[in-house]
């Protein structure tokens, strides 16, 4: 699979996620999608930047942490694995 093709793909689910609403999706799925769009567009997540934050965004940094090994190709599938599975049901 070319990275043009998963680009397309991936651009594709984040335009489907955003039509989707908070309230359908449960915190942990959100976080997940989250941590890897972060890990997709972003890559690296240096703490240095912003050390002082809310516990919401905590929350949201340690998804990210959590899948930080990841590269930036196997995030956008991830993402778009999740949201094609959130699509079917």
């Amino acid at each position: 699979m070319t990275d043009a093709t998963l680009e397309n793909r991936f651009l594709e689910a984040v335009q489907k996620a955003s039509e989707m609403t908070q309230a359908s999706l449960p915190q942990d799925v959100q976080l997940r999608l989250y941590a890897f769009y972060k890990q997709a567009t972003f890559g690296y997540l240096d703490l240095k930047q912003n050390p002082s934050y809310h516990l919401r965004d905590a929350f949201k940094t340690n998804a990210w942490m959590q899948i930080s090994h990841l590269s930036a190709e196997e995030a956008k599938e991830n993402y778009i694995e999740i949201i094609n599975s959130l699509l079917q049901k």
